[in-house]
C-alpha cells in the first residue's frame, strides 16, 4: 500500500507536468552489500513521488552513481545526468533521503541549487519538500550541504587518524608487492614460491651489474623471463600475475623499500594538480625523508637498507641534470668521452657534435664562450686522437692486473650464465606443475565421478545453447550468423 502523503500548497500543475526525479547512491561497493537496506529506503521514495501526485511513468530513478563518493562529481555520471535534466527543463521534482545523497560539496549542492531556482524545480527529502527559490527554504538547504560537508569531512579526519596511529606502530595492513606475502600467523614473510623469489633477486643482481633499469628491461627482455606483479584490482587475495618487463615494473621493485625489510607509511600523497591529466585520484611521490613512517627491519628482505639507499641515488642520479649534480648514464654513438669531457680552457664540460658528411665524426665543443654572449665557441677538439690517447692510458693502467681482470670477467659471465640456467629451470618446473595439476583435474571427472562429469557436461550444454539463442537474437531480434 501507498503512504498517504500530505500535498504540499508548493507542488503547482506545471511542475507534476514535468518528470519526477529518485536520485540513490552509495558511497561504495562495500555499503551496497553490507547496507542493503539504506539502499532499499532509497528506492521507497518512489512511493513519496506517487504519494505526491506523480504519476509512475513520470517518476524516473537514477541510480547509476552506486557504489561512487560524493565528495566530486567528476566521476558521477547520474549526478551530471541529473543536472543536465533540470538545466533542459525536464525535471518538476528531485527527491534523495538527505542532501549527503546528492552531494557532499558545497560546489556541486550549489549548482544543483542554483539551477533547481531558476527553472522551479522542488527538492524533497524522506521528510520535507523545499522549493530553493524561496529565502528560508534556500536557507536550509544551503545549511543541509553545509553539515553534509563537514560530516564527510569529519568521517576523513577520524579514520585518517586512527591509520596514521596505527601505522605508526607497523600494524597497518599495506598492499605488498608481488615478492612478499602477509602470513597467516601474522607479519610479513618472503613469497614461497621460488621462482618469484630468484626472478625478484634477478632484478637486484641485474642493476647492481649493469646500473640502469633499462638495461635491466633489455637484459629480462632478451632472455624471455617476465616479472612477477600482483595487481591491485578485484576482490583479495590478489594473484600474482606475470607480466613482460617495462620500464615502470622494473622501476617500482629496485625503489620499493618493502623488498629492504622496511615498513614505509607515506610515499605518496594527493596531488590535485594532476586532475587535468585525466587520473581519478592523481598522486605524487614523496622525498625519503619526509616519509611519515619507516620502520627498518621491521620483516624479512631481499637486499639490506643500505643497498636500497644506493640503488635509489644510482637510479637518482642516472637522470642527466649537470646543474644539480647528475651524471647521467652513457647514451648512444660513438664517442667514448661524452658526457665527462672538461675543457682544458674554462674547466666546464664540453658537449658532444657529430660532424662530416654523414654526422659520424664526433668532435668535442665547449661552449661556454658561446653561452656569455661573446658569439665564439672556447674550443673544439676532434675525438679520435683524444680518445686513442685515453685508452692508451687506460689498458697502460690495468696491465699489471690484466690476468685478474680477465678472471673476473670470466666469473661474472659464468654466474650469468649459471643465473639463467637456474631461472629457466624454474620456469619448467612451473610448467610441469601446471600440466600435472590439468591432469589432476581432467583424472577427477573420469569414470569414478561420473556425477561430477555429467553435471559439468550438462551445464556445458545449457551455456551453448542460451548463447546459441543470444546469437540468433543480435540487431533487433531479427536473425543474424553466429560469431565466429
Amino acid at each position: 500500500m501507498l503512504r498517504d502523503y500530505a500535498v504540499d500548497e508548493r507542488i503547482s500543475t506545471t511542475q507534476q507536468a514535468k518528470l519526477a526525479y529518485v536520485y540513490v547512491r552509495q558511497s561504495s561497493v562495500g555499503q551496497i552489500r553490507h547496507h542493503q537496506e539504506s539502499t532499499a529506503l532509497q528506492y521507497r521514495l518512489v512511493d513519496r513521488a506517487l504519494g505526491l501526485g506523480w504519476p509512475r511513468e513520470r517518476v524516473e530513478i537514477i541510480d547509476d552513481d552506486l557504489g561512487k563518493s560524493g565528495a566530486e562529481a567528476q566521476h558521477r555520471y547520474g549526478f551530471q545526468r541529473l543536472i543536465a535534466e533540470v538545466g533542459l527543463g525536464h525535471a518538476g521534482l528531485v527527491l534523495s533521503y538527505d542532501a549527503s545523497r546528492l552531494a557532499r560539496n558545497n560546489s556541486d549542492w550549489h549548482q544543483l541549487l542554483q539551477l533547481c531556482s531558476m527553472f522551479s524545480v522542488l527538492i524533497a527529502d524522506s521528510e520535507q519538500i523545499y522549493d530553493p527559490g524561496l529565502y528560508h527554504d534556500r536557507l536550509l538547504l544551503g545549511l543541509s550541504g553545509i553539515m553534509s560537508e563537514a560530516e564527510l569531512h569529519q568521517i576523513r579526519m577520524r579514520l585518517h587518524t586512527g591509520e596514521r596511529q596505527k601505522a605508526a606502530r607497523g600494524e597497518l595492513r599495506i598492499p605488498l608487492p608481488a615478492g612478499l606475502i602477509y602470513a597467516p600467523a601474522g607479519g610479513i614473510m618472503l613469497n614461497p614460491d621460488a621462482q618469484v623469489q630468484e626472478r625478484i633477486r634477478l632484478v637486484f643482481d641485474s642493476f647492481m651489474r649493469l646500473g640502469s633499469a633499462k638495461a635491466v628491461v633489455r637484459y629480462l627482455r632478451q632472455a624471455d623471463l617476465a616479472l612477477p606483479v600482483r595487481p591491485l584490482k578485484g576482490p583479495a587475495p590478489h594473484e600474482i600475475a606475470w607480466r613482460d618487463a617495462t620500464d615502470a615494473r622494473v622501476r617500482n621493485i629496485l625503489k620499493n623499500p618493502v623488498y629492504a625489510g622496511a615498513y614505509v607509511y607515506g610515499r605518496r600523497c594527493a596531488a590535485p594538480e594532476k586532475r587535468s591529466e585525466g587520473a581519478k585520484n592523481p598522486t605524487r611521490a614523496v622525498p625519503r625523508e619526509q616519509w611519515e613512517v619507516c620502520i627498518q627491519n621491521a620483516h624479512p628482505a631481499y637486499i639490506s637498507w643500505e643497498t636500497h639507499m644506493a640503488i635509489s641515488d644510482k637510479l637518482t642520479d642516472n637522470v642527466g641534470n649537470f646543474k644539480a649534480g647528475h651524471r647521467g648514464m652513457p647514451r648512444k654513438g660513438k664517442a667514448l668521452l661524452q658526457g665527462i669531457a672538461m675543457c682544458g680552457s674554462c674547466g666546464r664540460r664540453m658537449a658532444l657534435n657529430y660532424s662530416g658528411p654523414d654526422s659520424n665524426h664526433p668532435v668535442y665543443r665547449c661552449r661556454s664562450e658561446r653561452a656569455t654572449c661573446v658569439g665564439q665557441y672556447c674550443q673544439e677538439v676532434r675525438a679520435p686522437r683524444v680518445e686513442a690517447e685515453v685508452e692508451r692510458q687506460f689498458l697502460a693502467a690495468l696491465t699489471p692486473d690484466q690476468l685478474a681482470i680477465a678472471l673476473a670477467a670470466l666469473d661474472a659471465i659464468d654466474a650469468d650464465v649459471h643465473g639463467l640456467e637456474r631461472q629457466w629451470t624454474l620456469k619448467r618446473e612451473r610448467a610441469e606443475y601446471e600440466c600435472e595439476r590439468a591432469r589432476r583435474q581432467y583424472d577427477a571427472v573420469e569414470p569414478e565421478n561420473r556425477l561430477v562429469a555429467r553435471s559439468s557436461k550438462a551445464s556445458g550444454k545449457a551455456s551453448c545453447v542460451r548463447s546459441k539463442r543470444s546469437s540468433r537474437t543480435i540487431g533487433g531480434g531479427r536473425r543474424s550468423k553466429p560469431l565466429r
